[in-house]
């Protein structure tokens, strides 16, 4: 079952998904539901014997298309809505063992175009709102398979991080005929000192206001809003970005750094939404080698991040510093 419910104290939407609980837990190599299914073997979520990238419907998804009824009725300002939407697996590879980091330029850039893929397709669906594309990386993530893979929600709303981004884009250019990232990537490239890689494209910084130990922001340098307005050649660039930014979090402390992946695009909701511009953000959970970032009372209760670092160290330490600045 899964259902929307109106929270009025904040104005935002909760999913309900009871049937997540049923999901695959940390099962054996031999029974992952993300490996091809081999002759005369178990029959897995992909029924081919080899391929390169693989979408399919989540099985136990947050939300699906001719989704059911709330179970609860709406009462007064109690409301419960159907969870209309999508959710996709993207599968990399058919290999089990390994991490996106690992594989070739090539792998990732044809990825980045799967990802284009399914945002026009999804987007083009009336129902969908937003397209949110992420990779949950890491077993201190609370990912449960550890093939290498990444999910595609299509929202029948406009996420609350993604509205408020938006709302501030909007206001910044009203205030300054500007674009917010643009006038962000113009002060971080004129410091520098928290630039972590970059090329003709594209440039990774951990961003002056860093909520996460070792947070990486990946911004183009033109102005832009969905995955679908790159070039091929730009495309080409983010592939080899992206690669960069993950092996500098692998080199950090000697072992792969789980994180979250998030490309923050435009909505889909049929408007052109011309101020707002699209970049991804990494969120690691890790800010030592042996301890984790939690979101305590502070962040959860209050809303407020509270870091132990400076961005100009993590950044530093990203690029091979070892001892930060």
């Amino acid at each position: 079952m899964s259902e929307l419910r109106w929270n009025p104290m904040l104005e935002e939407w909760v999913v309900t998904a009871t049937h997540r609980q049923e999901r695959t837990f940390f099962p054996p190599p031999d029974y992952c539901p993300l490996c091809p299914t081999k002759p005369g073997g178990f029959p897995t979520e992909i029924p081919e014997s080899d391929f390169q990238i693989v979408v399919f419907e989540n099985k136990f998804p947050s939300f699906r298309r001719g989704a059911p009824p709330p179970e609860v009725a709406s009462y007064d300002i109690l409301e419960a809505q159907p969870a209309e939407g999508e959710c996709e697996v993207v599968v990399y590879t058919p290999r089990h063992e390994g991490t996106l980091t690992e594989q070739p330029v090539e792998l990732i850039d044809r990825l980045i175009w799967v990802w284009t893929d399914r945002t026009r397709e999804l987007g083009e669906r009336s129902e969908i709102q937003y397209v949110l594309v992420f990779e949950n990386k890491g077993e201190e993530i609370g990912v449960t398979l550890t093939h290498p893979h990444g999910q595609i929600y299509g929202f029948p709303f406009i996420p609350p991080i993604p509205a408020r981004e938006l709302a501030a884009h909007e206001r910044h250019m009203e205030r300054t005929g500007r674009c917010l990232l643009c006038d962000v990537l113009a002060a971080e490239q004129a410091q520098r000192e928290r630039i972590t890689v970059e090329n003709e494209h594209f440039c990774a910084f951990v961003p002056f206001y860093a909520r996460y130990p070792y947070e990486v922001h990946v911004l183009p340098r033109r102005h832009l809003q969905w995955l679908m307005d790159l070039t091929r050649e730009e495309r080409w660039s983010l592939a080899r970005l992206l690669k960069t930014v993950m092996e500098q979090y692998d080199q950090l402390y000697g072992f792969p750094l789980g994180y979250m992946m998030v490309l923050h695009q435009a909505p889909t909701d049929g408007k052109p939404h011309a101020s707002y511009h699209f970049h991804i953000e990494f969120y690691p959970l890790r800010r030592t080698a042996e301890k984790l970032k939690y979101r305590a009372s502070c962040e959860s209760g209050a809303g407020t991040f509270v870091t132990d670092g400076l961005a100009e160290d993590w950044a530093a330490r990203l690029r091979g510093e070892e001892n930060g600045r």
